[in-house]
């Protein structure tokens, strides 16, 4: 993907993204894209080669604790824009749509939270199992498929949902400009800590400074991250 250029000095974002630096968006150079791409499937399949069996487990368990399905699949924004379904393990109840409308419009103090994390600390929707898979990330093995799909990297921005695509201002095309990921600096830099208007340019700053050494530092960070269940919810 070529570097977009302009002569018009960028406007100040709104929303979500103002007041934060405004990076030129960079996708990366060919090579960079390939070689990233070849260690996606490398260690994806590797994933399943390995903890295949884990997976089935943890499907087996979702099914004996809150019925099925298992899988729970939501449209997300990807590359260039492109609409794909992002599969987690299913950590919530059923009617999780219903719950969460009702819990933001019954507390004032939890919508305050929502707005600025897009996330709640003690979450309504999410089910005894669902918690322990959330805690220590679990739930996003099945992203591991999207990985293989060329849905999603390991390393990139994460899959933006409808509702959060405003909230990326200015920075919009830079989460375009990548396959998002299965982790990123998002997650070791605080995870549900850390506001949405920051998490929005810490992905236009990943894209911008794209590199396979970068992406095996945040890789690394994330084990130590996940294994202390540092910033979930």
């Amino acid at each position: 993907m070529s570097v977009l250029r302009s002569n018009t000095p960028p406007q100040p974002a709104h929303g979500a993204a103002a007041n934060t630096p405004v990076y030129a968006p960079i996708g990366g150079a060919p090579w960079l894209r390939a070689a990233k791409r070849a260690a996606d499937i490398a260690m994806a399949g590797s994933f399943f080669v390995f903890f295949g069996w884990a997976y089935a487990l943890i499907w087996l368990g979702v099914l004996m604790t809150s019925g099925g399905p298992a899988i729970y699949m939501q449209p997300r924004y990807g590359k260039d824009g492109k609409v794909f379904r992002f599969l987690k393990f299913r950590s919530m109840v059923a009617d999780a749509d219903a719950v969460l409308a009702r819990h933001l419009r019954e507390n004032p103090g939890a919508r305050r939270e929502w707005d600025m994390y897009q996330k709640l600390e003690h979450d309504p929707r999410i089910t005894r199992f669902g918690a322990f898979l959330r805690k220590y990330s679990i739930d996003e093995f099945p992203q591991f498929w999207n990985v293989l799909l060329g849905d999603m990297s390991m390393v990139g921005p994460r899959p933006c949902m409808f509702a959060q695509k405003e909230l990326y201002g200015d920075y919009w095309d830079h989460y375009c400009a990548v396959r998002p990921g299965i982790t990123g600096l998002w997650q070791i830099s605080g995870r549900n800590e850390v506001s949405y208007r920051r998490r929005a340019a810490m992905d236009a700053e990943y894209v911008s400074t794209l590199s396979l050494t970068r992406d095996l530092v945040i890789l690394l960070k994330t084990v130590a991250v996940v294994a202390g269940a540092r910033g979930s919810r």
